[in-house]
């Protein structure tokens, strides 16, 4: 049986009198590709502020690999093994493409360098940055990046810009990445890529992936299993083939 990577148990947020996510439980297992799926407002984005530690949980908890992250900030959830991305893009714009993957970098234990070394420019500082730069490499040829990574980054047009958030997200070495609408703008051909490299980044790095998306087809074709929330509580949960023809959801996402 698969190990769970993340758990919640009746996991919930309130802003004032505002329930805006209740008793959400899900379990996702090591490598599974897990979409969380809804309407404008159903709570999706709240579930990964909650789970990175941008918003403390009112209620429930939340697990990591058996650990208790609750209320955790976001630095020491994301050395614990939760990286995002989000759904308006937040790169280093005047940053170069590799710089970006770089600065993802910072926080492994194997790229650490002390301020002296780094100050006189002692042969360790030299031979780090080689090494992040050949990681950085790696990373950037997964996403199909390579060949952009001396532009600045707001050079980048739009679809290859969500690449290399995911891309900078990958680099801090995450248990689980959580992507937020990562196909949000793009055409069907930059959407087939990223579908592709989704499953490219779960099958060579082992990592377990967490995505929001409104894009039924990305998620279909992509995920194992699916949670669709509706005012901030869990309607159905299962295989997006299951999950997307039931009868409460196509309700919540039409009307009626």
């Amino acid at each position: 049986m698969s190990k769970v990577v993340l758990k919640t148990e009746n996991l919930g947020i309130s802003f004032g009198g505002l329930k805006a996510v209740q008793n959400l439980n899900i379990e996702i297992k090591e490598r599974q590709l897990y979409g969380l799926v809804g309407p404008n407002g159903a709570g999706k984005t709240t579930v990964f502020n909650m789970i990175t530690g941008v918003y403390k949980p009112t209620t429930g908890r939340f697990w990591l690999d058996g650990e208790d992250l609750t209320g955790k900030g976001q630095e020491t959830i994301n050395h614990k093994g939760i990286a995002r991305t989000f759904q308006n893009i937040r790169l280093f714009n005047n940053m170069t493409v590799i710089r970006n993957v770089m600065v993802g970098l910072h926080n492994q234990p194997e790229f650490k360098c002390g301020v002296f070394t780094s100050i006189f420019r002692l042969p360790k500082h030299f031979k780090t940055e080689r090494a992040m730069r050949d990681r950085a490499k790696e990373i950037l040829d997964i996403v199909g990046l390579l060949d952009e990574r001396n532009n600045l980054s707001c050079n980048l047009p739009y679809g290859k810009q969500r690449k290399l958030e995911i891309a900078r997200a990958l680099a801090t070495n995450p248990k689980l990445l959580c992507l937020d609408e990562p196909a949000a703008g793009m055409n069907p051909h930059e959407t087939e890529d990223l579908m592709k490299i989704v499953r490219r980044i779960r099958d060579e790095y082992n990592i377990t992936i967490l995505l929001i998306e409104h894009d039924m087809k990305f998620v279909s074709g992509l995920c194992d299993e699916i949670t669709v929330l509706n005012f901030g509580t869990s309607l159905v949960q299962g295989p997006p083939e299951v999950a997307l023809s039931d009868p409460e959801v196509i309700k919540a996402y039409i009307g009626g």
